[in-house]
């Protein structure tokens, strides 16, 4: 027998907007806050960090989180945005939402086990390719995270789903501090031994994560479902959560798949000349691109907010009314801009003070690199968040083939360049910071172009409509 589904009130329709409004950017605003302090805390522990283990240390380090974030793109990438999609859909139907969380999560505990198991096997081999057969403990150590974080992802993208924003923020910020807890107590416990360092620091990532789900399983028994929605007890299949799952997880592999690229390649390159080419790469991969993601992670609230209001601007304009995405798209530009410009300029100019500051173990040669490489990436401050930006109005659009798209050459392009600017020795590490701001002025370039030609080929399409609805009109009156 089937039951009867109790439904809420709808609310008068600019109420209902406004409060739509406010709730997403607070929401936003909960994700860039709670994503930009687990950030801060990340640079901060780098401080002792490279006190602890030297340039060396940090480069191991590196070498094996290509690997993990290319897993964790696979298995948990695309988890949050398609569980939220899904969830606030059943929801807003009348429907529970508890069966799509059950399914999701044995799917995604499947694929997290798989990641987990494939980290393990190829291990050696990993470490043989990057030349640095002492890691393969590490990525021992590392594997569960894959598995865990999966999980983690489905509670995030359940809350998120009911417009429950602030655990997946408590999360970023508990796993970050959880990670620093452990990782300085290991580092400095096995100061002594660098090697063996870097392999218990990987282990304080698991041992994170895992915290981090005690915690949302905390926070999923603490916020109860609707009662409203609790009868409904429709199945959801595992084909329709993967159906959305797997586009965005593809659009989102290939920086991790870059990295994982310039992992194996970069070192090796570098060797050809230089003895401490894996302490290169890390200053570039550890220090530099960890100073430029602080602006960058700032501006991730934009691209969010920037999603629904081109989104929303999109659908009224296929309904006839007036309304243009286009200028969503260049307020959202506009104002990642003005963000992340003076951050761009001042990492520049005060490239200096913030490796000093950030990195205070650094000293002699591998300082003065850093700093440089600082200065030389400071552009990408400003392109990487305008491709952000960019890539997100383009999902808004419907188009988020696109952004792989472009993505996808400009890696070609960055991979291109430093295989021959790292042959030079006078370039050294540094082709690899030029070679990067040009892969992310490419991407923002053609971003932007696909933004504009959709967005414009959208309104020409509706006017036709429109017309054509006007003039059968017309002909009817006759």
């Amino acid at each position: 027998m089937q039951q009867s589904v109790k439904k809420l009130p709808l609310p008068v329709n600019g109420r209902k907007n406004e409060k739509q409004k406010s709730g997403f950017l607070k929401g936003a605003a909960w994700i860039a806050a709670g994503g930009f302090i687990a950030k801060i805390i990340g640079a901060l522990y780098r401080i002792p960090l490279t006190n602890l283990i030297g340039g060396y240390g940090l480069g191991l380090y590196q070498l094996v989180y290509p690997v993990y974030c290319l897993l964790l793109t696979v298995s948990a990438t695309g988890i949050p945005s398609s569980i939220a999609k899904l969830t606030a859909e059943r929801l807003g139907q009348g429907k529970s939402a508890r069966p799509l969380f059950k399914t999701a999560m044995k799917l995604f505990l499947l694929v997290g086990a798989c990641g987990t198991a494939l980290m393990i096997l190829l291990a050696p081999f990993l470490a043989a390719a990057q030349g640095s057969k002492q890691v393969v403990g590490g990525y021992f150590t590392l594997a569960p995270s894959v598995l865990l974080v999966s999980a983690i992802s489905v509670f995030r993208g359940w809350f998120q789903g009911r417009n429950k924003m602030y655990p997946t923020a408590l999360s970023e910020i508990a796993e970050q501090l959880v990670k620093v807890g452990f990782g300085l107590f290991f580092a400095y416990l096995f100061r002594a031994n660098v090697e063996r360092a870097v392999v218990f620091l990987l282990l304080s990532v698991s041992l994170s994560e895992l915290f981090t789900l005690f915690l949302m399983l905390a926070l999923f028994h603490r916020i109860p479902a609707p009662e409203e929605y609790a009868e409904n007890a429709e199945s959801v299949t595992m084909r329709s959560v993967l159906k959305l799952s797997i586009p965005v997880t593809l659009s989102s592999m290939l920086l991790p798949l870059s990295g994982l690229l310039d992992s194996v390649l970069v070192p090796r390159l570098l060797s050809a000349y230089a003895d401490n080419a894996v302490t290169l790469y890390g200053l570039f991969s550890g220090g530099a691109v960890t100073v430029i993601n602080l602006p960058v992670s700032v501006c991730y609230g934009i691209a969010a907010a920037s999603v629904p209001s081109v989104a929303t601007a999109v659908a009224r304009a296929k309904a006839g009314e007036q309304s243009s995405p286009r200028k969503k798209i260049w307020y959202s530009l506009f104002v990642t801009v003005a963000i992340s410009l003076p951050c761009a300029v001042g990492l520049y100019f005060f490239a200096e003070p913030a490796a000093r500051i950030i990195f205070r173990s650094l000293a002699g040669d591998e300082l003065t690199i850093l700093i440089r490489l600082i200065r030389a990436f400071s552009v990408s401050a400003l392109t990487l968040s305008c491709v952000q930006t960019m890539s997100a109005c383009l999902t808004a659009q419907g188009k988020p083939h696109h952004s792989a798209l472009s993505m996808l050459i400009a890696v070609g392009v960055k991979t291109a360049i430093y295989a021959v600017l790292l042959q030079n020795s006078e370039i050294s590490v540094f082709g690899l910071a030029y070679a990067t701001n040009i892969c992310y002025l490419v991407a923002f370039t053609l971003d932007l172009v696909y933004n504009l030609y959709v967005s414009k080929k959208s309104v020409r399409s509706n006017e036709n409509d429109h017309g054509n609805r006007i003039g059968s009109g017309k002909g009817r009156s006759h």
